[in-house]
């Protein structure tokens, strides 16, 4: 399988804090927040060790990597660090869940000292069976140190395997809560800490929403009571930066490994993401890869035509041609004709 990377690259030369997620918030009309990086595997290093340094989950990590043992890294190898998002589509206010993607984003209220940033952080959601489900709601309160019921449900599941629940498990250790509990005004859903953070950026949760114990502790601080909430489920996201489209692509299923059905989803999203630019020249080949891959990275897929360009630039406007650091023209492989090429008609 071929990963296409982003092309700008930031190499990592030490660790970045678990609680470094906060981006400057892009203009109207832009969508991309943070960068791809390429870090080195050390010693004793695995996914869920990687993961948790550079506050992502799980699946990111092996979804982008997938040249890597998870468990057994080659110390010293390059692995890439998927620090860049679209973000994701609807109101940039509140908290926004997509569970496709396993990661949450916040949107501090404008009058709040934090306005202007979007804070995010990778989840645990709801395994199948138990998926958390989509919906528009606000938190209703937050406690530190929670104590669990746990449902019938729960208690019999955990019997039938030996492990038996008391009727309130207390904080502490054994809580899989951890220290701070977000509740929302769904009736049995919410967002807390656990004591299995190996569990984030996999689906693994009766439903409820995990995060890291850090990220918990710092969402914990800046949301109220009456933050709106949206649970949505995106797959596939489109966003702007720079005149040029980018796509992202997660696999819907748990561990991603279940091929594609469908390419209808992307179709429809680039066709609704250039209404407003009928013209613009999208690589249908790439986004044929893109849905193939499902790294989880965001790719180009096209790049606004500049109107000063000369007559044959603006005649080939998806001419794959870049520039590198000192402005020397680059030209990089042309992608082949696949599905999206003959849908559309290319030759």
């Amino acid at each position: 399988m071929i990963i296409r990377f982003p092309l700008c690259l930031v190499i990592l030369a030490s660790c970045v804090s678990a609680q470094a997620a906060t981006f400057d918030l892009p203009p109207p009309g832009e969508d991309l927040i943070g960068r791809v990086a390429i870090a080195k595997v050390r010693e004793g290093d695995t996914f869920p060790v990687i993961a948790r340094r550079h506050n992502l989950g799980y699946r990111e990590i092996a979804l982008a990597n997938p040249q890597l043992d998870p468990f057994i890294p080659e110390v010293g190898s390059d692995i890439v660090i998927p620090m860049q998002f679209v973000l994701p589509p609807g109101p940039r206010r509140g908290i926004v869940i997509n569970l496709t993607e396993m990661r949450l984003y916040y949107y501090p209220p404008e009058d709040s000292a934090q306005t202007g940033v979007v804070l995010t952080f990778p989840l645990g959601v709801g395994r199948e069976g138990w998926s958390t489900p989509v919906a528009n709601t606000r938190v209703t309160g937050k406690k530190a140190n929670p104590t669990w019921t746990p449902p019938a449900s729960i208690r019999r599941e955990h019997a039938e395997k030996g492990d038996p629940l008391p009727r309130v498990v207390q904080p502490g250790p054994d809580n899989p809560l951890g220290n701070h509990a977000i509740y929302l005004g769904l009736p049995a859903y919410l967002l807390h800490g656990t004591n299995k953070p190996d569990g984030i950026g996999l689906k693994v949760s009766h439903g409820c929403i995990r995060l890291f114990p850090e990220d918990i502790e710092q969402l914990f601080d800046l949301v109220d009571a009456g933050t709106p909430v949206r649970i949505i489920e995106a797959p596939y996201k489109a966003g702007w930066q720079d005149g040029a489209l980018y796509v992202e692509a997660h696999p819907p299923d748990g561990d991603g490994r279940d091929a594609v059905v469908s390419f209808t989803p992307m179709v429809e999203l680039l066709v609704a993401a250039t209404r407003d630019h009928p013209d613009f020249p999208i690589d249908w080949d790439e986004a044929e890869q893109i849905m193939a891959n499902q790294s989880g990275l965001p790719v180009r897929v096209g790049q606004m035509p500049k109107t000063d360009a000369p007559n044959d630039a603006a005649q080939s406007p998806s001419s794959d041609r870049g520039t590198d650091e000192k402005g020397d023209e680059q030209t990089r492989e042309q992608p082949r004709a696949g599905f999206f090429g003959r849908l559309f008609g290319r030759d």
